[in-house]
């Protein structure tokens, strides 16, 4: 999907004029809700790189390089880039149909995969990496700051730098009038279905070679970081306005500079930064790239709460099971439904602190009433693919998840550890048992406490 807080809203000597409060809040209500007719789709997929003959083995930095020196030479239809860890990331273009984009995006990822394998690489579709401690690949300025900053939160934004994968779907922002398609309906439903969709696709039980005790570690690392930076702002305010506002008062990630280290001020916000000094649109547009809350409006909505899945096609029913909640008017009801009693749930911090968002990391689908609402929300979905053109093999695979997953009160992370079971081994991306590693609760991931994600990292903003 094109990145709408980017785009221009004028020549290059707006991008330079000094901005003031008004001028940001102006900006952002602008530029993050594109409203209209829900019409295309997007996903942008992160994964894991590793040896294609043991994933235990380090990929060196020199053959990461030569594999992707060698990937830019494909050509894609979706855009290709590489994350701080080395992570390869697919981002499609915008789609008319849920079905044209998985055409798209499986072509590419089969080109990917190709050129991977004669470099003697593949692909690990896991939300964390379960092998390898954290280790950054790129070093540039940007990531240098990112790591400083996200440091004097603890452990765990190293860990999401370098560590973790996702499936991000992306949806239009919906009609400017209310109703089941509406915007207004669209945003709150990210943030309350967003926690059905942690629980039913928690892909991250084990980090550093040890089980942690959550089914989705990775979005118990985004929790650690704190709200600030990757927190969304509160539901109880018209979507615009509560999203200026929760980008004025984020902290600042860095100043950059055109020559030496970044700036990394410690506890400015932006709105002290239009007070205090002369930030401008590319500052702005800087800054809102380094917000990172389960749903992003950035034109259109970005749901980053999906842990990457397992499997070569893992990430479609994710993809399309969202897809049909969003888009179809029967299904979109119908989810809004299941999930409004689970609103209860999610006070009083917004996503992803909240105690709705903590239980469905930690528990996945073994808890009640999150089982519950997956599995009318699942089969909604079903229902309403053929109404949006999907194909027999996609409802298939959707069904076959459910199945699997959703009705026996499971997710992917549950296979995972059902793997562990009984033995030392760590399951390869294809299942099978690999190196020794010992169970554990997940100790040394609270070493520096996230694990109380609900309570004292909740002030941990940075």
């Amino acid at each position: 999907m094109s990145d709408a807080s980017t785009d221009s809203a004028g020549d290059c000597t707006e991008h330079r004029t000094v901005l003031t409060e008004a001028d940001v809040e102006a900006l952002i209500r602008g530029i993050c809700f594109k409203t209209g007719p829900p019409r295309t789709v997007g996903v942008e997929l992160e994964w894991l790189v590793h040896e294609l003959r043991d994933p235990r083995l380090p990929v060196t930095p020199e053959r990461l390089a030569a594999a992707y020196a060698a990937l830019r030479t494909v050509p894609l239809e979706s855009a290709l880039t590489v994350e701080p860890g080395g992570q390869l990331e697919l981002s499609s273009p915008p789609a008319a149909s849920l079905t044209a984009c998985v055409e798209t995006v499986s072509a590419d990822l089969a080109a990917v995969r190709s050129v991977l394998r004669g470099q003697g690489l593949a692909l690990a579709g896991l939300g964390t990496d379960p092998w390898h401690p954290p280790r950054r690949f790129l070093h540039e300025p940007r990531y240098d700051a990112m790591e400083t900053h996200l440091d004097r939160a603890g452990p765990a934004g190293r860990a999401m730098m370098c560590s973790s994968a996702s499936v991000q779907v992306c949806l239009d922002a919906g009609h400017e009038e209310p109703g089941p398609l509406g915007h207004g309906r669209r945003w709150w439903l990210a943030h309350t279905l967003g926690a059905v969709l942690v629980a039913a696709f928690a892909n991250s039980p084990v980090l550093d070679n040890r089980p942690t005790g959550w089914r989705s570690t990775r979005q118990l690392l985004w929790t650690a970081i704190g709200p600030g930076r990757a927190g969304a702002p509160p539901l109880d305010d018209e979507p615009r306005t509560a999203w200026a506002r929760h980008v004025l008062d984020a902290p600042v990630m860095c100043r950059r500079r055109e020559s030496g280290p970044w700036d990394v001020p410690d506890g400015l916000t932006f709105r002290e930064w239009t007070r205090t000094g002369a930030p401008t649109r590319d500052d702005l547009d800087y800054h809102v790239s380094t917000l990172f809350p389960p749903v992003r409006p950035r034109g259109h909505l970005e749901l980053r709460m999906i842990d990457a899945q397992p499997g070569e096609d893992g990430w479609i029913v994710p993809l399309a099971v969202t897809t049909a909640l969003f888009d179809d008017p029967e299904a979109a009801e119908t989810a809004y439904r299941a999930v409004k009693p689970l609103a209860e749930r999610a006070v009083p911090r917004p996503a992803p602190h909240n105690p709705l968002w903590l239980d469905a990391a930690r528990a996945g689908l073994s808890d009640p009433e999150l089982r519950e609402a997956a599995e009318v929300c699942f089969t909604a979905a079903l229902e309403a693919l053929p109404r949006l053109g999907a194909g027999r093999a996609l409802t298939d695979a959707v069904a076959a998840f459910r199945e699997r997953h959703v009705l026996a009160g499971r997710c992917p992370a549950d296979d995972l550890l059902d793997r562990l079971g009984g033995t030392d081994g760590l399951p390869d991306p294809d299942g099978h048992l690999t190196g020794r590693t010992s169970p554990h609760d997940g100790t040394r991931l609270r070493r520096r406490d996230p694990a109380r994600a609900g309570s004292d990292h909740a002030r941990h903003g940075p």
